[in-house]
């Protein structure tokens, strides 16, 4: 059965930092994908990473804040939060899918969600 299990989400003030971590059970994927949801708002895609290489993509107003990583071998993928913004304030998750197809979706496999705060 797979799993895909966030943690590392929080209250932070703006400015800070959080690491979020997806760790995968059951297999590994192609790709990994992290995708946030705030109130009243559509899921938007966040940033991703190819199992296979360095290849990776971000939402250009995450672009140099954020990153996205792996360690192969405790199949987990990571994604740290640097100069946090109130805007950033989401659910944010964890998704995995076995295609070579686009970075950006689609995921077929997601995790719970982990919910990130940014105070002013």
């Amino acid at each position: 059965q797979v799993q895909l299990v966030e943690s590392g989400g929080g209250l932070v003030q703006a400015g800070g930092s959080l690491r979020l971590s997806c760790a995968a059970s059951g297999r590994t994927f192609i790709k990994y994908g992290w995708f946030r949801q705030a109130p009243g708002k559509e899921r938007e895609f966040v940033a991703a990473i190819r199992w296979s290489g360095d290849t990776t993509y971000y939402l250009d107003s995450v672009k140099g804040r954020f990153t996205i990583s792996k360690d192969n071998a405790k199949i987990t993928v990571y994604l740290q939060m640097n100069s946090l913004k109130p805007e950033d304030t989401a659910v944010y998750y964890c998704a995995a899918d076995r295609s070579v197809w686009s970075l950006y979706g689609p995921y077929e496999y997601w995790g719970q969600g982990t919910q990130v705060t940014v105070s002013t």
